[in-house]
């Protein structure tokens, strides 16, 4: 294996089509089908619901804008790493790799293929109940149950397929997607032309007002910011897209745009089918608005054609987020083993199957709803800091006039900055438990980060050492 996996070149192989897909992949997954539910369960208005989606969609945008210039900037593979490592220091690049193994990739892909597992059950009637439990202290641990081990399977499968080539990777992907988002526009059209919804639906629940001007808004937008995330998703595979300095930013916005119009069309259809009680708390809320709209049978077919299209945003994440750990690899902050790439399949290897690892580990062991929150906290600590940090490198370093500049400057990083602090700072006060699950998460990374750095300033010495020695001899 050793002699397959010592090249270390990534080729640039991913045209603009395939990078808008890949953005449209990683964000048109689990949330949109999950996620409705449990945030009308907190805002109990239907339209409140339809203004955070919103919202979400204009942060998401300001992000993928604030992104855009810096993937143009330094179109390596590795995102958010490089970007902060440029801006912060190798530091609070390595934080935000290490939130990416555990946060950012490993655990929406956990709560991808759960999500996946248990719309795939809803076709046969087989029992997805736990199979074996393992506790301790009447706290549960590990959970084997056949939607648990179907969504560890899926997770599997797909990581061999991206560990095979990126040519095959990106051909599965782009199937995958074009269904998704094919399945979408069907529904949409289908459910609002054909289906027996109700338009009365929309003046359910409590006023408008009562529920934005509250901590719930903020706290349903961590669920909104989990489902559109993915919107940066261009960047981590910037060393392998032809034209980055023009494909990157124009996927990221493209795709962004796209996908914000497909959600809030989608959350129109989801009310009109059931209303704010029937929604209320349902994780599959999809499928759920299917069978109001179309029958039982119908119900049952798109739960199938969701669990498919669930497979894209999986495989997506499958296929970003190792580009990250090879990055750290190459820069000495994580193991050498995982900056290894293939030399028959110029992909990397080792770090797809840590990924592999984690996510199939964090299936048996986390719930959905406590993935979402933890992620979503997390990942908007990550993001923000992020757009501090392009703020900063345009102080410290001017841009020339042929590289892509964010629009709306300084505005745009601002309003994502202060809507990812109002997210934070809600979340910190309603869910103080969660939250401090990331901040611990954080500190760890700290503390993986000096040892780590420790190691490689012991071998640049022991190799300084080395030359002396050579050049005494």
């Amino acid at each position: 294996m050793k002699n397959k996996l010592n090249n270390n070149v990534l080729s640039r192989e991913i045209g603009f089509f395939s990078a808008v897909v890949l953005v449209v992949a990683n964000m048109v997954g689990t949330g949109i089908f999950t996620t409705s539910g449990f945030i009308i369960a907190e805002l109990e208005n239907p339209c409140s619901m339809l203004l955070c989606w919103f919202v979400g969609g204009v942060f998401a945008l300001c992000g993928a804008l604030c992104y855009g210039e810096l993937g143009a900037m330094f179109p390596k593979a590795g995102g958010e790493y490089v970007f902060l490592r440029e801006s912060f220091g190798k530091c609070m690049g390595f934080l935000s790799g290490w939130i990416s193994l555990i946060v950012g990739f490993s655990a929406p892909i956990a709560a991808s293929a759960a999500a996946f597992a248990a719309y795939a059950f809803k076709i046969f009637p087989l029992s997805g109940d736990p199979l074996m439990t393992l506790s301790f202290s009447g706290i549960s641990l590990m959970t084997f149950s056949p939607v648990t081990m179907l969504a560890s399977a899926a997770i599997i499968v797909l990581s061999l397929v991206h560990y095979h080539s990126l040519p095959v990777g990106t051909k599965v992907q782009n199937g995958l997607t074009l269904f998704k988002i094919t399945l979408i526009l069907v529904f949409i059209t289908a459910g609002l032309c054909l289906g027996k919804g109700s338009l009365s639906n929309f003046s359910q629940g409590r006023d408008i007002l009562s529920s934005v001007f509250k901590d719930k808004f903020a706290v349903s937008l961590i669920f909104v910011s989990y489902a559109y995330s993915g919107w940066n998703a261009a960047v981590y595979m910037g060393g392998e897209i032809i034209n980055p300095g023009r494909n990157i930013p124009l996927a990221l916005f493209t795709g962004t745009a796209l996908v914000m119009s497909l959600y809030l069309l989608l959350n129109f259809v989801y009310v009109y089918a059931l209303g704010a009680k029937e929604m209320s708390g349902v994780l599959e809320v999809g499928a759920k608005s299917a069978v109001v709209l179309f029958g039982d049978n119908a119900g049952r077919y798109f739960s199938g054609a969701i669990a498919v299209g669930i497979l894209s945003a999986l495989s997506a994440m499958i296929m970003t987020g190792p580009r990250v750990y090879y990055a750290m690899s190459k820069d000495g902050v994580f193991f050498e083993l995982f900056g290894r790439v293939s030399k028959e399949h110029k992909t990397p290897a080792y770090s797809i199957f840590l990924q592999a690892g984690i996510a199939v580990l964090l299936v048996l062991t986390a719930s959905f709803d406590k993935l979402l929150l933890y992620m979503g906290f997390t990942l908007s600590l990550c993001t923000m800091t992020t757009a501090a940090g392009m703020m900063l490198i345009r102080r410290k370093t001017p841009l020339s006039e042929k590289t892509y500049r964010s629009f709306g400057y300084p505005v745009t990083p601002l309003l994502f900055i202060l809507g990812n602090l109002w997210i934070i700072g809600y979340s910190v006060m309603s869910r103080p438990l969660i939250s401090l699950y990331g901040v611990l998460t954080v500190l760890l990374g700290i503390a993986v980060f000096f040892y780590f750095d420790r190691v490689e300033k012991i071998r640049k010495q022991e190799e300084k050492c080395l030359q002396l020695k050579n050049q005494c001899l």
